[in-house]
């Protein structure tokens, strides 16, 4: 692989390795905000609404501008976008006008910002790399995010133990290395052509964007299976089954992280067979919900909501190594449309389990039946939004069965081309 194509490589993955730095330390820091300034937890909430609102956006107009416009520049922004958005976000307190509240908004829209263009660029960026195996290079891109989310919540958590939560600015300064090595890989190297997408016959075309919107449509679902238990698997040890809430950041979040990563690493070293792995995956990400929702004993829960990470380590990055086999002709436009079903479906998943679980609280009727059952309504809203989640995993396999079908058939009308079934 020549020089340029390395480092371009490596800037991808430093980029991402900042992503990671984004969806991940803000919540970290929620109780921090909460004591320290009193911001409510609505207001807190909001921060993550506005993170994964700005991806949306991004990918979405992506989706209708890219077509017309150099990309370049914009791959290059970047890194400034994610440096400027933790400089603000660490100054937060500092700026003497305005509140923190609105200063930390204002640097979660920067990073965020950051955050759309990498979901729509850094993919098709690795796919235009020439690789022995491109199915394995976009999973190595992916177990670098995946890895990266355990680093920042293990230093994180780290950093406020031993130097306190009043020290927390020092964290996003500490994190703005990452993307100042991302800008000094993007320095000076060309950047590929992603927006030049090959015109096909009208009915080919056609074909193509069907197969597109269901890939559009499992990376959705896939997007809500991984989210949901990832945002949620904590707080539902923690509520349902009465675990202490270090067991459950520990045993919770961070193993499901740790299996994530330990996923997205094993199919880059060993890749292949990708639609077939998809199938399976989500088959095996709706037996680790049901057991979840269902499952009184906690060992076992927490074992699952353990292998849940696993489960779902394929279903982002995996969608879109099988679009990009069924849809060979698709660029950049295809990816935002992509991101864009990602991001919604991450937001949706954990958003459904919230509103689900309000309303049980809410509601006389489940208050009783959860009474004659011997739980609170919480516990049995909890337990209840997560048995219907299952539903995810579970459409989510049925187009990958659909998909693979198309994807054998392609290989079977074009044997000279290797394809991953």
């Amino acid at each position: 692989m020549e020089k340029s194509y390395k480092r371009l490589k490596y800037a991808c993955y430093f980029n991402n390795l900042s992503i990671a730095v984004v969806g991940t330390l803000s919540p970290i820091l929620f109780l921090t905000f909460y004591d320290l300034y009193g911001i409510s937890y609505t207001k807190l909430g909001f921060l993550v609404f506005i993170n994964f609102s700005t991806q949306l956006c991004v990918d979405l107009l992506m989706s209708l501008i890219s077509g017309w416009m150099n990309t370049a520049p914009l791959i290059r922004s970047m890194p400034f976008l994610t440096m400027a958005g933790f400089a603000i976000f660490g100054l937060a307190p500092m700026i003497p006008f305005g509140s923190v509240y609105l200063w930390l908004t204002c640097g979660t829209v920067l990073f965020s910002l950051s955050a759309g263009l990498n979901e729509v660029f850094t993919s098709p960026l690795i796919a235009s790399i020439p690789a022995e195996d491109p199915e394995k290079e976009m999973s190595k891109l992916h177990s670098v995010y995946a890895w990266g989310t355990v680093f920042v919540v293990t230093v994180s958590t780290l950093f406020l133990l031993f130097f306190g939560n009043k020290r927390w600015q020092l964290l996003p300064f500490l994190y703005i290395a990452i993307p100042f090595c991302a800008f000094l890989l993007f320095f000076g190297i060309k950047i590929p052509a992603l927006n030049e997408e090959k015109k096909t016959e009208n009915r080919e075309e056609g074909d193509q964007k069907k197969l597109l919107l269901l890939c559009v449509l499992a990376i959705f679902f896939g997007g809500a299976s991984e989210c949901t238990m990832a945002q949620w698997s904590s707080g539902y040890l923690e509520r349902v089954l009465s675990v202490s809430k270090t067991l459950c950041d520990i045993l919770g979040v961070a193993m499901f992280g740790v299996m994530l990563a330990l996923g997205r690493t094993l199919h880059s070293k060993y890749g292949g067979r990708i639609s077939t792995i998809l199938l399976i995956s989500a088959i095996g990400t709706a037996i680790c919900y049901i057991v979840v929702a269902i499952c009184p004993i906690p060992a076992i829960t927490i074992a699952f909501c353990a292998l849940c990470g696993l489960c779902t380590s394929m279903l982002w990055p995996g969608t879109l190594i099988l679009m990009a086999n069924i849809c060979p002709r698709s660029g950049v436009v295809a990816y935002a449309l992509m991101a864009a079903g990602g991001d919604l479906g991450a937001s949706v998943g954990p958003q459904l389990v919230g509103f689900l679980t309000d309303l049980s609280v809410s509601s006389t009727d489940i208050g009783s039946l959860a009474a004659t059952l011997g739980m609170t309504s919480e516990t049995l809203g909890l337990k209840g939004s997560m048995l219907l989640c299952v539903s995810f995993p579970i459409l989510a396999a049925i187009i990958f069965y659909f998909l693979r079908k198309i994807e054998v058939r392609n290989a079977c009308k074009n044997p000279n081309v290797e394809t991953y079934v």
